[in-house]
């Protein structure tokens, strides 16, 4: 069982983790346990696996009649997640983060059942340092989590990421074609992630003049909620070399091509920018639990391998921080070296040598 999601961000870190668990034994039988009316629900049968859903959800600010009936949705997954923890018989549970990692692994630990945390952040969460007492294994993606793990526990993987998206050789002339732009001209991508990052838009937004000025080319990935806004800002300033999109659906294109990335923290994608050695911007989102996105960034800030922006300052220094870094190849050079050397090569397979390990009496 492969309980977690919400996001991205943990959900295709799980679908790796399986797709390689798969590649070393064809007969494996999966089951995720997603959140109901979250992206999961969607990816997850995309990728050709089955998955429950629990009635979880997380805390909602701002409205306190959303959040009563928080107890008995927690109440009700417990529940649920035992029942399918007795139905399904795993050999192995692993949590990858999201609502529904918590109850799903709490059942299988309650039960009997081996667990396995894929902790994918600098600085984990209350849920999974909790979990983590009782779990099998836990495979982190940074060093030093020993301070907050079991160290004999502890064992250093990487984050799984999408084979198929930080494999770039070749590339760079499809992915010119793809998304209209110029092999002349320097090329920013901006990407806030599969939900979008309100931060980073308006920064972006701010500073559509200034680099439509430098001649500058940009990938837009707005999210949804942004897409009509950054359409019409686009448009008023004429800035024809501006690529807006809704959702990139073909990451390894974008990063192909792009001379400097501007993103979130999160924690896979650091991990994809370190396997594909781009200059980075990072903006951790302020509203992060436990700030981990920061603590993300800083990982790799205090290396000399990435820029750190704070949200709050987006609208006045990304726009100009972006221009020096691109007028500068040594800076991008330094960068470039500095984010390779932090990259973890085959995180999934490690990952996936632990589960079969756990799963085998």
């Amino acid at each position: 069982m492969i309980a977690g999601g919400g996001t991205g961000g943990h959900i295709f870190p799980a679908i790796a983790i399986a797709q390689a668990v798969r590649e070393r034994e064809p007969d494996a039988r999966f089951l995720f346990v997603g959140a109901e009316g979250r992206m999961e629900m969607q990816k997850v049968p995309a990728a050709g696996f089955a998955i429950e859903a629990l009635p979880i959800r997380g805390f909602q600010r701002g409205s306190v009649i959303k959040n009563l009936g928080l107890p008995w949705r927690l109440l009700r997954s417990m529940l649920k997640a035992r029942r399918l923890v007795k139905d399904f018989k795993p050999h192995v549970a692993v949590g990858v983060g999201g609502y529904a990692s918590g109850p799903l692994l709490a059942a299988a630990q309650r039960m009997g059942v081996p667990t396995l945390i894929q902790e994918q952040n600098s600085f984990p969460g209350k849920t999974n340092i909790h979990l983590a007492k009782r779990a099998r294994r836990i495979c982190v993606a940074y060093t030093g989590m020993e301070k907050y793990f079991p160290q004999d526990r502890v064992l250093l993987t990487g984050n799984p990421v999408r084979t198929d998206t930080v494999k770039l050789t070749g590339k760079r002339p499809r992915g010119l074609e793809h998304f209209g732009l110029r092999a002349d001209a320097p090329i920013i991508f901006i990407t806030g992630g599969s939900l979008g990052a309100r931060g980073v838009n308006r920064g972006v937004e701010a500073a559509l003049t200034r680099w439509k000025e430098a001649g500058i080319q940009l990938i837009w990935q707005t999210g949804t909620p942004y897409l009509k806004q950054a359409t019409d800002a686009v448009s008023r300033v004429g800035y024809a070399d501006c690529k807006v999109h809704e959702f990139v659906d073909r990451m390894d294109l974008a990063y192909a091509v792009a001379d400097l990335v501007v993103a979130r923290a999160g924690a896979i994608s650091v991990s994809e920018l370190c396997i594909v050695a781009k200059p980075a911007i990072l903006v951790p989102l302020p509203t992060a639990a436990e700030d981990h996105q920061t603590h993300n960034a800083r990982a790799l800030t205090d290396r000399g391998a990435a820029v750190l922006l704070r949200d709050a300052d987006a609208v006045e220094q990304l726009g100009p921080k972006a221009l020096e870094l691109l007028r500068d190849p040594k800076a991008l050079d330094r960068l470039r070296s500095a984010i390779a050397g932090m990259a973890t090569h085959d995180a999934a397979q490690a990952i996936a040598a632990e589960v079969i390990r756990i799963a085998r009496p």
